[in-house]
């Protein structure tokens, strides 16, 4: 027997062992390799959010993706973020009236309630409206027009909302200063109609007779199909039948000449304000 390779040789046992490693090593290579065609993800989507190398923070595809990406998620605060960063870089790429107009989107998305916090309907209107003043003809024209419509009716929703709130509360004078804000503004839109109608009511608790009729007329002659047509005829009917007969000069006493009736003039009526005249300013 060859002492080198007897049962207890030293050379022996590493010969084992480097055969063992070796069927190892070749088992581990023959485990099958995946798929060819197995689903792997985009190289372009998949760098998206990875790294922030000077390369992607500039190439304007990679930072509409990533706008685009969080506007899907409903991301919008993040979203704005991108879309604002794409048209503060590429503000002449053919992309931009889209970035703008999806700009413009995102804030109108992060709209709550009337009864909140205006500064998303702010900021979208002034979105809508830059699309519309430095990108005329673009093909987001129209669907600006109809979001700028959009946000105007939310700003005369929140108008009217706080004006019935001074009114349930009986402080006409506030009240009356919201509903005309919501005449002059918004006459385009439907609230105009109520706001109309309440500023009329308004007056009439003010004691401003003249000034409720003359806009309850006005809202005869505008919105013939007012929900307050039969209220509003009502009233008119009532007030015009209280107005007092003019005085005649037979019915005139000797002491009204202190009034400068003395000379057959009549006397001289106060001053009763219009509806053209603004109420004093709210502080």
């Amino acid at each position: 027997m060859n002492p080198f390779f007897s049962p207890r040789s030293p050379l022996l046992l590493l010969a084992l062992l480097a055969a063992f490693a070796l069927s190892a090593a070749s088992g581990c290579a023959s485990k099958p390799k995946p798929a060819a065609d197995a689903q792997a993800p985009s190289e372009t989507d998949e760098q998206i959010f990875v790294g922030d190398t000077i390369e992607k923070n500039y190439d304007p595809n990679v930072i509409i993706k990533r706008a685009e990406s969080f506007f899907d998620q409903e991301e919008y605060a993040e979203a704005i973020v991108e879309y604002q960063h794409f048209m503060e870089l590429h503000r002449v790429h053919q992309l931009a009236p889209y970035a703008q107009f999806r700009l413009g989107e995102s804030h109108f998305k992060m709209i709550k309630t009337i009864d909140r916090d205006m500064s998303p309907v702010m900021r979208a209107h002034e979105a809508f409206e830059k699309l519309l003043k430095e990108y005329p003809g673009s093909r987001w024209e129209g669907d600006a027009q109809d979001m700028i419509r959009a946000c105007r009716d939310y700003k005369a929703q929140n108008v009217m909302f706080i004006a019935q709130f001074y009114y349930r509360r009986e402080a006409y004078y506030s009240a009356a200063h919201r509903f005309e804000t919501v005449v002059k503004q918004f006459s385009d839109l439907d609230v105009a109609d109520d706001a109309l109608y309440y500023l009329a009511m308004s007056y009439r608790e003010l004691g401003l007779i003249d000034w409720a009729k003359d806009n309850l007329i006005a809202l005869n002659q505008r919105f013939p199909d007012s929900k307050h047509q039969s209220e509003t005829r009502k009233l008119l009917a009532r007030w015009n039948a209280e107005v007092p007969a003019p005085p005649t000069t037979a019915a005139l006493e000797p002491a009204d000449a202190a009034d400068g009736t003395a000379n057959g003039t009549s006397p001289r009526p106060a001053a009763v304000p219009t509806a053209a005249s603004p109420l004093p300013s709210f502080r």
